[in-house]
């Protein structure tokens, strides 16, 4: 019965796994628009969660210093926007694997509806920490 032997659902395992591995690179590494340029840009990857107060996005942004990295919000849309770089010492290193991705990255995101008074972005394990501060609206206590 060719359902039950190991190497046939195994192989179409490995497979699917390939498959979904190279559309995820595909999107990582489409070229984007990035700031009116049509260049090479990656999007790393993030998490979005909202409260009763704010808006909290968690960029991950390895190796990336926070002070050079650029956020704003404009029409719903929060953009994140810097540049990932080998540090000057690597640049005469012999590269054995390179799978963090180096250069431009844009991230645009659609925040919830509402006003923001707040941006406030703070780097926390390997994360860039974006919090939107919720404004309040009139005749709102706290």
């Amino acid at each position: 019965m060719e359902g039950s032997d190991p190497r046939s659902w195994m192989w179409t395992e490995a497979l699917d796994l390939v498959a979904r591995a190279e559309r995820m690179h595909r999107h990582m590494f489409r070229p984007q628009s990035s700031r009116g340029l049509r260049i090479s840009c990656w999007e790393p990857p993030v998490d979005m969660f909202e409260t009763e107060h704010e808006v909290i996005v968690m960029t991950t942004l390895p190796g990336v210093d926070p002070a050079t990295i650029t956020t704003s919000i404009d029409n719903g849309i929060l953009e994140i926007f810097g540049r990932r770089s080998l540090p000057p010492e690597l640049h005469s290193a012999t590269i054995h694997r390179l799978e963090l991705p180096q250069g431009l990255f844009e991230r645009r995101l659609r925040v919830p509806p509402g006003a923001y008074r707040e941006i406030r972005g703070v780097s926390m394990n390997g994360c860039l920490v974006v919090t939107l501060r919720k404004q309040k609206m009139s005749g709102e206590i706290g």
